[in-house]
């Protein structure tokens, strides 16, 4: 009894012991963990203070402070404005905008009538004036109509035309530069005056009837550019001097807009041709083709070229005396020695063949050692004939 009270005491020591022991060990520990949290925190404030002072340490330019007030011309490049005031532009603000318009096809052809325009017009405003007298094409674009009409430069005169055969209208607009210059050429105005541009009166009765003058001849050569491609009559309507009433197509529809420019020693003034798509609609085919030349298509020497390469071109005749068709069982049974009977005799005819076309017929005969054909003159005649026929 006396060991076992013993041992009793002696493990509830030991279980005292190892409990102190504990303790003391998790006291430790929570010193520990407080004393690194406290290394923490001083990091962090540490950071902070620097960063504080780094930002206080920046240098920031004095501008940036202040309003930005943007010049007239930053504010026309911003939105894609130009001087020249054309019709559309790709700069700009202006170009995000119209990034949704549409992509109109390529008429090739209709390049080509402009640019025999340009010749003749060169030709006939020489005529018309008397003076030296250059025309070039300017710009060749598609654009939306209400675009267009929106950009025109005032005072213009707008001259609305009717295609006769395609039943609808175009647009030629001439600005004031070219109807002061042709007035004063025409009225005897001397060279070298800079022209004065008149801004808010109208246009006077001569300056209409002789712009009326003008327009008409342009027209005229307007009627042979496109004479080589399809037959055309195109009739001045009347003549506009305000934009709104010159509508001859909805704002949003297509339309091509050739720039011609008319240089008169130091005078000159430009020329709009607008035409809708829904206009050359008819001949819409026409203009889409491609070619080679001024002649729409058809290139002489080309042509002269391929003739001479025909005649120099060698080629296979065949005589044959007869034909006939046996069955096939016939054939292989043939063998060296067996014999085909021709029905032909010596004054029987010869058929010369390119290929299957039978081109004459002959006698045979000798000439010589060969073998020869007299061709029947009378067989040879009648294809004269045919090839006459059909060359005209």
């Amino acid at each position: 009894m006396i060991d076992e009270t013993k041992d009793t005491q002696d493990s509830e020591d030991t279980t005292g012991t190892s409990d102190t022991e504990g303790m003391t060990s998790s006291d430790n520990v929570t010193a520990e963990g407080s004393g690194d949290g406290e290394d923490l925190a001083a990091a962090w404030e540490q950071a902070l203070e620097t960063e504080d002072n780094g930002l206080d340490n920046l240098e920031f330019p004095e501008s940036m402070g202040e309003d930005k007030v943007l010049s007239q011309n930053e504010i026309d490049s911003l939105l894609g404005i130009t001087d020249g005031g054309g019709g559309g532009s790709n700069d700009g603000i202006f170009s995000i905008l119209n990034s949704g318009n549409l992509h109109y096809e390529r008429l090739p052809m209709l390049e080509v009538v402009f640019d025999r325009l340009v010749r003749l017009l060169t030709t006939s405003l020489r005529n018309f004036t008397s003076e030296n007298v250059e025309v070039s094409l300017e710009s060749f674009v598609s654009i939306r109509f209400g675009d267009y009409l929106n950009s025109i430069p005032l005072p213009a005169l707008l001259t609305i035309f009717k295609a006769r055969q395609w039943n609808d209208f175009g647009l030629i607009t001439t600005d004031s530069s070219l109807i002061y210059s042709i007035v004063d050429v025409l009225l005897g105005g001397r060279k070298g005056n800079a022209l004065m541009r008149i801004e808010g009166r109208p246009y006077t009765t001569i300056e209409r009837k002789l712009a009326q003058r003008l327009v008409e001849l342009i027209l005229s050569d307007l009627e042979q550019s496109f004479t080589p491609l399809c037959p055309i009559n195109f009739d001045f309507d009347r003549l506009e001097t305000n934009p709104v009433f010159a509508a001859i197509a909805r704002p949003g529809n297509a339309a091509i807009v050739a720039r011609l420019r008319v240089d008169m020693d130091d005078r000159g003034g430009k020329i709009d041709f607008l035409i809708p798509y829904s206009t050359v609609e008819p001949i819409r085919d026409l203009l889409l083709q491609t070619f080679m030349g001024e002649k729409f298509g058809q290139d002489s020497i080309w042509e002269n070229h391929l003739a001479n390469q025909l005649w120099s071109t060698d080629f296979t005749l065949e005589a044959t005396l007869d034909e006939i068709t046996l069955p096939l069982g016939e054939i292989l049974n043939l063998q060296v020695g067996s014999q085909i009977i021709l029905t032909v005799n010596p004054e029987s005819k010869a058929q010369l063949k390119c290929g299957d076309q039978v081109l004459f017929n002959g006698s045979m005969g000798r000439k010589g050692q060969n073998k020869a054909i007299k061709i029947d003159e009378e067989f040879l005649s009648h294809i004269q004939q045919s090839m006459q026929g059909a060359s005209s």
